[in-house]
């Protein structure tokens, strides 16, 4: 009997064990992972979600469900949607190109010198965007790629730049593999960063391979401590609801 007892009590815990530890289904997923995201959101203190919220917002305004939006138009209330600046990157990119030539874009690349001595890996993944045909396209990320994994003797500020500009090369080029479906360059790629583990590129690498709901545990699984998990899940989740996933 007491067995028994005992049986009936854990199957009424079962029962009632909260719905949220469990994946996103693909029938709503995009809904159910902001209300993820929004549960690590809630285990920060009220001026870190203060901080946040305005970063839902752009993937709210994404959603399809009239249901899950209005809800999400309670919670964000007047929240106004963060605007985004000048892109000083993709800037200096086009300026560098159209004052060398592609070849000398490439060679002052290759050589780290100005205007690529300093944010090269972020300058070179811009002017990717605007290479003159496929095959520059390719020969560029080659290069990136080539770069991040060369030894490299030139200090700034008596800091290698080894320490920090291979993390730099991995996370442009994860980005870009993600966005071109390349899930074998993504997967070295990411091997380059500094935190190829995280919450971000394990989303990224999901709109690959596809079903991002499974991981809605771990992003349920915030911290108290920081921001920066939530704002890995939005970036990460962001990229599969602005692009959709990848064709199989």
């Amino acid at each position: 009997m007491i067995r028994a007892g005992f049986l009936l009590l854990m199957a009424g815990f079962w029962a009632a064990a909260p719905a949220y530890a469990e994946a996103c289904p693909k029938t709503r997923e995009a809904p159910c992972m902001l209300e993820a995201i929004w549960s690590a959101a809630e285990a920060l203190p009220e001026k870190k979600q203060d901080r946040v919220k305005p970063l839902f917002a752009p993937l709210a305004l994404k959603l399809t469900d009239a249901k899950a939006k209005g809800v999400w138009e309670r919670r964000l209330g007047d929240v106004a949607l963060e605007v985004e600046g000048t892109d000083y990157v993709r800037a200096a990119a086009e300026t560098a190109v159209r004052e060398y030539g592609w070849e000398g874009f490439l060679g002052r690349a290759r050589d780290g010198l100005a205007p690529l001595h300093m944010g090269r890996p972020e300058i070179m993944g811009a002017a990717i965007e605007f290479a003159p045909d496929s095959k520059q396209r390719a020969r560029i990320i080659d290069m990136m790629f080539s770069l991040a994994g060369a030894a490299d003797s030139r200090t700034i500020s008596g800091i290698s730049v080894n320490a920090f500009e291979r993390a730099d090369f991995g996370h442009v080029l994860a980005e870009r593999m993600m966005r071109d479906c390349r899930l074998a360059e993504f997967d070295r790629a990411v091997a380059l960063t500094a935190a190829p583990e995280s919450l971000r590129y394990s989303l990224w690498r999901a709109r690959i391979t596809g079903g991002a709901g499974a991981l809605a545990d771990d992003v349920r699984a915030g911290s108290s401590e920081d921001t920066s998990h939530v704002r890995q899940a939005l970036e990460g989740y962001g990229a599969v609801m602005a692009l959709g996933y990848c064709p199989k």
